[in-house]
């Protein structure tokens, strides 16, 4: 008995001593999310005083040898709680450490704001964050679908491979996107609607930013409705002097246009060295629209050839969407250096091709009771970069603590090719634009409560652009009148500083000021063969001032105040000053010459409330001034108003300084966390504007209607259930802008025939199980009700009701 006593006694300490050997062993642990039980990687292990530094590696793995037995060491990442444990606390745990979400992002740590690290809770503006989790729960199958699941972003698209976001009432180049830092938008960026963002690989995306408002002080010209920020995956360094190798692999399969998708990416990391490359295809074929709405969006025939001849035929099925499938390749390749703890270089690669497409709402068009087009196609649609990236850290060096220096060259290739039914000539245009970009942002600590963020940048764009007329029956060629003037450059130059003071942990004050020369030249003697205007050439040489200043202020946990005023700018590109094209059945837009830059006033006020954490509401509303806006109207061209362009007389168009615009609006966030694994989420956005069009008050063209969505989530474990609701305000005939009434073949016709955009909703559902540490599956129905509907100032009608399922495994 004495015996059993005496082992009794000792035995939990030989447990204990037994566990801590073992880990004091091995060294390295495991941190995973406490509800998916998913490695969490980039997770930082700090001491309580900094001075050891180590990154979980992509299996969610480090080595804790780095630590001593008796020290505190803390898991910070900005998505999850922060712990600190000390190493016999991880040994209980079997060298597991768990790590809990956030309730909400006050706390994250975002980049876009200021190109630097900040916390969410110091930035005036409204930034949505999208992380790699939700991305995989959201299974988009495109970046412009990404943008679309915050609930704060319209998606407008004219085909199947488009989606144009709309943010606040302004949309294309008045909207900036971003990649790993490098400016996407280019000198050919138009008003019209813009499918850019699809070339982004959301496989790729480990985070999206979303600045809501102007973006000018930071980004520049173009930035003045919103700043869209996609953070692609990083290639990740070993821990250990032995090579890490992890893998994803993914396949996902939709049933409402067939898509069939594949992806893989790997991540070979050695403690200097990593390398990461990722591969996506994506096949879809025609999209189906739902059974119960509008039968004005019913495609009840089409246009095909048979025996060199056109003919139009019945659609067997009305509900298919003839001719919208396309497929897509995205390659993305990066490496990664790291010479020393305060030295990186990056190099990412990034390729992305389409098909060829068709443009659908050019298909639908009516003439004289017959379709208008025989052919509407977008040639592919190529994106190349090359993305340098040097990122030094200093705490010694007088001008900055962190210095990061960005080269980048891109190359973007699309066309058009369009025949009229029944036409042997089919119209070719086809434009690249060469874009060269330097960037050097600075971040310097000036003490323990201001910090100065300042930086210089210079863009340079080169356009081609080349047109010719091909007779299909003999396949003679002909020369005709470009849709850009070949050869036209547009350049900026810009220096910028921000400054942020946060006297306290409760109020932080940030400014800034950014000055900015553009340049933009132009030739037309080659188009004034078929146009004969009025002058050869065209410069631009302006300059611009913005500035930004705003508040942060939280008297308390329960709330927080953010109040912002910004100016923004848009100069004019090639795109306004050059293009050539036909705008709207009837209309041809030339190039103007007198030109100048618009410029935005905006303020914003926003209010976050936080109950105990359960109950989170989140309100912000917004004024936005546009002046010496950018816009078509009508236009003389030699004292004429109309030409014939491809045969038809067609008004004369161009891109005038001749409008201002009033946009304002609302938004209300709420967050309901009924226990830890029920929550409801729900955003709601009411927008509206107006324009002066010579003293007419008229609706704004990219100002949506009313949206919003709501979802209930319950997780527990291994499983995640997901029931939403999506749904949109309709708008009637007289809140529609005259731009969009004359396309009244996208639109459904009220009871006076007169276009409108019903109101339309959708309910949803998608779970998500994580079978194991390797393989999880997602599986979605979506559009359950099986709801016919077309977004606003969209030509296709969105899915009817979809299967979608994806599996995920990781190595």
């Amino acid at each position: 008995m004495i015996v059993s006593s005496y082992l009794k006694r000792i035995s939990v300490p030989i447990i204990f001593i037994f566990l801590f050997l073992q880990l004091s062993t091995a060294q390295t642990i495991t941190v995973l999310d406490a509800e998916s039980l998913l490695p969490i990687p980039g997770v930082a292990l700090v001491n309580k005083i900094k001075s050891k530094t180590i990154i979980t590696d992509t299996k969610g793995e480090v080595s804790l040898s780095i630590f001593n037995a008796n020290e505190v060491i803390f898991f910070k990442d900005f998505l999850y709680e922060e712990q600190g444990l000390t190493k016999s606390q991880i040994a209980k745990n079997k060298g597991v450490v768990y790590l809990f979400p956030k309730v909400e992002g006050l706390d994250q740590i975002l980049i876009s704001a200021s190109k630097f690290e900040q916390h969410k809770r110091d930035i005036p503006q409204t930034i949505v964050n999208v992380s790699a989790k939700d991305i995989m729960l959201a299974n988009p199958q495109t970046s412009a679908d990404l943008l679309e699941g915050t609930g704060h972003i319209y998606i407008q698209k004219s085909q199947l491979g488009g989606g144009s976001p709309m943010i606040r009432g302004f949309s294309t180049n008045r909207l900036l996107i971003a990649v790993d830092g490098v400016r996407m938008n280019n000198a050919i960026f138009r008003g019209g609607n813009l499918q850019n963002v699809i070339s982004i690989d959301p496989f790729a995306v480990q985070h999206t930013e979303v600045t809501l408002g102007a973006g000018s002080v930071v980004y520049g010209s173009d930035a003045i409705g919103g700043v869209m920020s996609f953070y692609t995956k990083k290639p990740q360094f070993s821990e250990t002097d032995t090579l890490d190798f992890s893998a994803t692999a993914l396949t996902r399969f939709a049933t409402a246009n067939k898509e069939k998708t594949g992806h893989i990416d790997f991540n070979l990391g050695y403690q200097r060295w990593a390398f990461l490359t990722s591969v996506s295809y994506t096949d879809f074929d025609d999209l189906r629209m739902g059974s119960h709405g509008p039968d004005d969006y019913l495609r009840t025939e089409y246009v095909t050839q048979a025996n060199g001849e056109d003919r139009i035929v019945a659609n067997s099925n009305p509900q298919l969407q003839i001719p919208t499938g396309y497929n897509q390749i995205n390659l993305m390749q990066k490496l990664r250096y790291k010479s020393s703890e305060y030295l990186d270089l990056d190099l990412g690669l990034y390729y992305s091709t389409t098909s060829d497409y068709s443009r659908y709402d050019r298909l639908i068009r009516y003439r004289d009771d017959a379709l208008r087009s025989a052919e509407w196609n977008y040639g592919p649609q190529q994106w190349f970069m090359g993305n340098f990236q040097l990122t030094k850290r200093s705490s010694s060096f007088n001008l900055y603590d962190k210095i990061q220096t960005t080269l980048a060259f891109q190359n973007f290739k699309e066309s058009r090719e369009d025949r009229d039914f029944q036409s042997e000539i089919r119209s070719v245009r086809a434009e690249s634009v060469d874009a060269i970009s330097f960037n050097l942002d600075l971040e310097k600590s000036l003490n323990s409560k201001t910090s100065l963020f300042y930086g210089v940048e210079y863009l340079h764009n080169t356009v081609h652009s080349k047109g010719h007329d091909l007779n299909i029956e003999t396949g003679a060629q002909e020369v005709s009148v470009t849709r850009y003037p070949d050869g036209a450059t547009w350049q900026s130059i810009a220096a910028y500083a921000s400054f942020k003071y946060k006297p306290n942990p409760k109020f932080v004050f940030q400014t800034g000021l950014r000055f900015n020369q553009v340049m933009a030249k132009a030739d037309f003697t080659a188009n004034n063969v078929f146009l004969n205007l009025p002058f050869d050439a065209a410069e631009v040489n302006t300059g611009a001032l913005t500035g930004t200043a705003g508040i942060t202020w939280s008297p308390s946990d329960f709330i927080q105040w953010k109040l912002n005023a910004s100016t923004a700018f848009r100069a004019p590109n090639i795109d306004d000053i050059g293009k050539v094209f036909d705008s709207e059945p009837g209309a041809v837009v030339v190039p103007n010459k007198d030109l100048k830059a618009e410029y935005a006033y905006s303020g914003e006020l926003g209010l976050k409330l936080q109950f105990n954490k359960h109950i989170i509401l989140d309100v912000a509303t917004y004024y936005t001034f546009l002046d010496e806006a950018l816009i078509r109207r009508d236009y003389e061209l030699n004292g004429e108003t109309e030409l014939v362009y491809n045969g038809e007389l067609s008004t004369i168009q161009a891109i005038q300084n001749a409008s201002k615009a009033w946009i304002y609006g609302f938004e209300a966030g709420l967050e309901l966390h009924f226990s830890k694994y029920l929550q409801l989420r729900s955003q709601y956005n009411v927008i509206g504007g107006t324009e002066d069009n010579n003293g007419v008050e008229e609706p704004v063209r990219h100002v949506a209607p009313n949206f919003g969505r709501t979802h209930l989530r319950w997780k527990k474990k291994k499983v995640l259930l997901d029931a939403f609701m999506v749904y949109n305000n309709a708008l009637s005939f007289q809140q529609l802008s005259p731009s969009e009434t004359s396309k009244d073949y996208i639109y459904a016709l009220d009871a006076n025939g007169n276009p409108y955009a019903p109101a339309w909703h959708t309910f949803n559902i998608r779970t998500q199980y994580q079978y194991s540490d390797q393989l999880s599956f997602t599986a979605s129905l979506e559009n359950i009700t099986d709801q016919r509907y077309r977004p606003y100032s969209s030509g296709i009608s969105a899915a009817g009701r979809n299967f979608i399922l994806a599996l995920k495994y990781t190595l």
